[in-house]
């Protein structure tokens, strides 16, 4: 059976809830991503929200403000669910399932966030029928809303 460490992204880029969206959104340009892990501070990388590219556009400009005088904690999600390296990917596919995220962070003993898996990793590593699973289940968010 596979584990989260398999097929996570090591080392994510991160960030703080201080730093400003020009950064977060360069970042994802950088990393060729579309979602930061947001930490505690650069020293203890403890994860305590989500920012994706859709965050920005969402919260920020359809909103009509401008994302040059935001920061990361004025639209990043304050909730993260969290797996472990050695979580099997069939137990991190369930959990994205239930909180119907498209991302999971991954931390390690100490909480530290050494790792990402995003939809693209399920679909890339694991079977047809769980990857259409996954995708269905978490898109049911999507669709309700």
């Amino acid at each position: 059976m596979k584990t989260v460490e398999e097929i996570m992204t090591k080392d994510p880029a991160c960030c703080t809830a201080e730093t400003n969206l020009r950064e977060v959104a360069r970042l994802m340009v950088e990393n060729d991503c579309g979602c930061i892990p947001i930490v505690e501070s650069e020293e203890s990388k403890k994860p305590i929200g989500m920012i994706t590219d859709r965050d920005i556009t969402v919260r920020a400009v359809a909103e009509g403000k401008n994302p040059l005088d935001l920061t990361a904690a004025d639209v990043m999600t304050g909730q993260v669910v969290t797996v472990t390296p050695d979580t099997s990917v069939e137990d991190c596919c369930n959990k994205m399932e239930d909180k119907q995220i498209r991302r999971i962070a991954v931390v390690d003993e100490n909480g530290v966030c050494c790792g990402i898996v995003a939809q693209a990793d399920v679909a890339i590593n694991a079977d047809q029928r769980k990857t259409a699973e996954v995708v269905q289940e978490v898109s049911k968010a999507a669709s309700a809303v």
